[in-house]
């Protein structure tokens, strides 16, 4: 709470410094020596703050302009005090935000996840980069029909589309148990692409159906909707007949590992694409939450035939290199 009131008074105070600023130069016409006078009075007024450089006094200068009539001026309301959520988080993520996007609905949207999930500002600046936003929520599912009205929206919510997985380097004819592995050797970059609330129950999870084994490609469990979530991999397109198997898989981790406690057990295809429509058609009269998402990685491409045969052998290299070393 303390760390919390001390920003709030940071804030505030960066806020009037940027106000003074605009008012001066609109209402006087100074120019840049104001700021530069002004910043070497802060700077001897507040010895050893750095928040004082010349840079971030422009920076103040800009968070009131770019904030100083929104959300809308309430009477009621000191200078300051409409601020709400940007007085709420740091200066640094105040900064990332101004600097980063234009949108000033963007900005809020941030803002606002920023103060519920207690993002720092690398993960803020990481979460704007991926865009975000245009991603949250955007997953093809039927949770509205299979979940409770609170338990829908949040799981939807959680989910993005596409999953952007640019830690991976992947050729555009990958195998699903090229991704599986991928993903699996970079589980913390992928927990946090998921986001947060998931934790890793296991790779190709074994649950027994009538003594026959069946093998689950990726099993989490969701703190927050506090449900098992299986995540099926499929390195090509959604097929109808996906829905069929993921309900199976469904249906079994409902009996085998759901507890009392636990909601309904939800499931992802992960596929290379999807078609809204068909997704939609075959999620209609499934009566478990599942959904179908896109994901994305950095793809490395075959190399042209003409452009192999123009690039040197291993043999050559080598040859070549003992030359260079007897000649030197």
């Amino acid at each position: 709470m303390a760390i919390s009131a001390a920003n709030k008074e940071l804030v505030r105070l960066y806020w009037i410094v940027g106000k003074t600023i605009v008012e001066r130069q609109e209402n006087s016409g100074w120019g840049s020596k104001f700021i530069d006078k002004l910043t070497k009075d802060l700077q001897n007024e507040f010895p050893g703050i750095e928040g004082f450089s010349r840079r971030n006094v422009f920076r103040m200068r800009a968070f009131y302009r770019a904030y100083k009539l929104v959300p809308p001026a309430v009477a009621q309301l000191s200078e300051v005090e409409h601020l709400g959520v940007l007085a709420q988080i740091p200066w640094s993520h105040n900064v990332v935000l101004m600097e980063k996007l234009d949108s000033l609905d963007e900005r809020m949207w941030y803002a606002n996840k920023t103060l519920e999930h207690g993002w720092s500002r690398d993960m803020l600046t990481t979460w704007i980069d991926s865009k975000l936003h245009k991603r949250e929520g955007k997953a093809i599912t039927n949770f509205k029909t299979t979940l409770p009205a609170p338990q829908s929206d949040l799981a939807q919510q959680t989910l993005k589309d596409p999953f952007l997985f640019d830690f991976l380097t992947l050729h555009k004819d990958h195998l699903e148990k090229d991704l599986e592995d991928g993903l699996v050797n970079h589980i913390q970059k992928f927990l946090l692409e998921l986001g947060q609330g998931f934790a890793f129950m296991g790779r190709q999870y074994q649950i027994n159906v009538e003594g026959d084994p069946y093998h689950l490609d990726l099993l989490f469990y969701h703190v927050k909707l506090r449900a098992f979530v299986i995540i099926e991999i499929k390195a090509r397109a959604f097929k109808p007949e996906d829905a069929g198997q993921l309900n199976f898989y469904l249906s079994a981790v409902d009996d085998a590992l759901k507890q009392p406690g636990d909601n309904p057990t939800i499931g992802i295809l992960l596929c290379k694409t999807r078609k809204k429509i068909k997704a939609e058609y075959a999620f209609r009269d499934i009566n478990k939450p599942m959904a179908a998402i896109e994901y994305e990685t950095m793809l490395t491409q075959a190399l042209p035939e003409d452009l192999k045969s123009s690039l040197p052998t291993i043999k050559e290299i080598e040859e070549e290199l003992e030359k260079d070393a007897k000649d030197g």
